[in-house]
């Protein structure tokens, strides 16, 4: 029996040292700043959080909204040529980025957007087009219904809306409560390179700098509590399906051909859905087109605003 105990100690012992070689520390946002939020980033104090934004360019104004895990980095491709016809406003979105998690820890549509109002009621901007991806879409949206006056057009790019019939892998796991312990303090490199190859149609081009990038703010502190915060406050409701049906400002729909994580079928809802709309699909392009093939979507997104 000593024997057997020993053995059992031994295996025990192997376990518990592999879970804590796992486990990845929180990271200070100061420590970030320096490398994720030079210039031209800011800081916007809105009660007591940070907001970390980037506002440049001249124009009319144009706010763009990264989906979740994400960061307003997202939007570097098509920052540069925005900017030359408009005032490009993106931020990090509470949860994520450098902005990270809220006090109240809700991060339900209505919360979203009522700090986007008031981020940009901050900024003294009335009046933008509107874009978004993924979880950003459907606050581009959602503000779209409450707010239309402000909204002049809107892109939705990849968006989040209707009920998932598939939902991703590691939203599931994290509604798990022994899954989301263990991912609040267990984040591998893989694990954020795994997702990346889920959400990019062509993996090479997904860089080492890339994976950084996601992986890094991701660890910012509060972030990855924040992430299951977000997954728990995700809602499937029938009535946000009739709510879409009234959205009247005219939409560009973006949608990646390979996008595993809100297939094509769901663009082709907003689009039937949405009566001044036009979708745009990209063959071989997965969840985040904007980043994967920016100059080719923000040509298009160019297109779409110039338009009377």
């Amino acid at each position: 029996m000593k024997k057997i105990a020993r053995i059992a100690g031994i295996i025990i012992s192997i376990i518990i040292i592999s879970v804590l070689m796992l486990v990845r520390f929180d990271i200070p946002p100061e420590e970030l700043k320096a490398r994720f939020a030079p210039p031209p980033s800011q800081f916007l104090t809105l009660g007591e959080q940070s907001v970390h934004y980037r506002d440049e360019g001249k124009g009319f104004p144009i706010v763009l909204i990264h989906g979740t895990s994400s960061s307003l980095h997202t939007w570097d491709g098509w920052s540069k040529e925005l900017t030359t016809h408009y005032r490009v406003i993106r931020m990090d979105i509470p949860a994520f980025g450098l902005t990270g998690p809220t006090k109240e820890r809700d991060y339900s549509p209505e919360a979203y957007v009522k700090f986007l109002d008031a981020f940009l009621r901050a900024l003294r901007v009335t009046k933008f087009h509107l874009a978004g991806n993924s979880l950003g879409g459907l606050i581009a949206w959602n503000y779209a219904l409450q707010y239309p006056k402000k909204v002049e057009k809107l892109v939705l790019i990849d968006a989040a809306g209707y009920p998932f019939r598939n939902m991703p892998l590691i939203f599931r796991l994290t509604k798990i409560a022994p899954f989301a312990f263990l991912g609040r303090y267990i984040t591998p490199r893989v694990l954020i390179t795994r997702n990346l190859r889920e959400v990019y149609g062509d993996d090479t081009k997904i860089t080492e700098e890339l994976i950084d990038r996601y992986y890094l703010l991701t660890l910012r502190k509060g972030n990855r509590q924040a992430f299951i915060d977000r997954v728990h406050a995700h809602r499937d409701s029938a009535s946000d399906v009739a709510r879409i049906k009234k959205i009247a400002v005219p939409t560009l729909i973006l949608w990646g051909r390979e996008d595993p994580w809100i297939p094509l079928e769901y663009g082709n809802r907003f689009r039937q859905d949405i009566q001044n709309s036009t979708l745009i699909v990209y063959d071989g392009i997965g969840h985040v087109p904007m980043e994967e093939i920016p100059e080719k979507t923000v040509k298009d997104v160019m297109e779409f605003l110039k338009k009377k």
